[in-house]
């Protein structure tokens, strides 16, 4: 089965604009942007046919060219990062039978978190759509409480069925646990790493659909496959030690890179 990986990149953001283009600075000193880690990211991962970065802008088309990447340009009027993978894929041709779309605000994306989603996705023939999710530890969570308490968003998490499909994703942190927990403990609440693996035909139909009451409520785009009915694997994956998070505001760039530094990520 072909696999393409479609990094979706738009320089408008309300929360951080020119995103894509923040240069962060690795254990190295090397200073490369927002949108060369995730390609580099991309690239490591093992299996995978053809990686594209999908975007409406110049300014990212231009600095990605400039550091080799395969750019397709899209449409301005995309909503979110699963529609800009749509355009992409039709402007390719269709020609591939699973799409990841390893949006590009997580650069600290483990090249394994892909590959076992794309296995995931193979694996189970009811799944139209699957993304992974981490298992918070306290240091994780707790990061994601102070977040919430200083009014940020500090990343996604979810809840899913025995059979692991999903129940919910939310901004907020769910389920909701009054229990305290040590840095380096096991929580019951699960981190939503933004990316996903598609069937063509969920793909294919998503653009279709309007946007419903719970994905412009949260901001969610997985939620729109959720609320027409369709099945979302969600898998686990497993951390390995290595610390992850997504830059959704300012304040997440020296976190990032002092995670950078601590993993030796140059």
């Amino acid at each position: 089965m072909s696999v393409l990986i479609v990094i979706p990149a738009r320089y408008e953001s309300s929360r951080y604009p020119g995103k894509p283009l923040v240069e962060l600075t690795g254990a190295t000193g090397l200073s490369k942007s927002l949108i060369q880690r995730s390609w580099d990211a991309a690239r490591a991962v093992k299996g995978v046919d053809r990686v594209v970065v999908a975007t409406d802008d110049s300014r990212i088309s231009e600095a990605a060219s400039a550091f080799g990447a395969d750019v397709v340009m899209t449409s301005s009027e995309c909503e979110n990062g699963t529609e800009r993978c749509a355009e992409a894929f039709d402007n390719l041709g269709g020609e591939f039978d699973i799409v990841v779309n390893l949006q590009g605000d997580a650069p600290l994306t483990p090249a394994w978190f892909v590959e076992d989603l794309v296995q995931g996705l193979r694996s189970d023939p009811m799944a139209e759509v699957a993304t992974p999710v981490l298992r918070c530890d306290g240091r994780a969570l707790n990061g994601f409480l102070n977040d919430r308490k200083a009014g940020r968003v500090g990343g996604t998490t979810a809840v899913f069925t025995k059979d692991r499909y999903a129940l919910y994703f939310s901004k907020e942190v769910v389920p909701f646990t009054s229990q305290t927990f040590a840095d380096g403990s096991k929580t019951p609440v699960f981190h939503h790493v933004g990316v996903y693996a598609y069937r063509p035909s969920a793909l294919g139909a998503y653009p279709r659909w309007k946007a419903g009451p719970l994905e412009q409520l949260e901001g969610l785009e997985q939620l729109r496959f959720m609320e027409h009915g369709r099945q979302v694997l969600c898998v686990e994956v497993d951390s390995m030690g290595r610390q992850f998070w997504e830059l959704n505001n300012p304040e997440d760039v020296p976190r990032i890179e002092a995670m950078m530094v601590e993993m030796g990520t140059a």
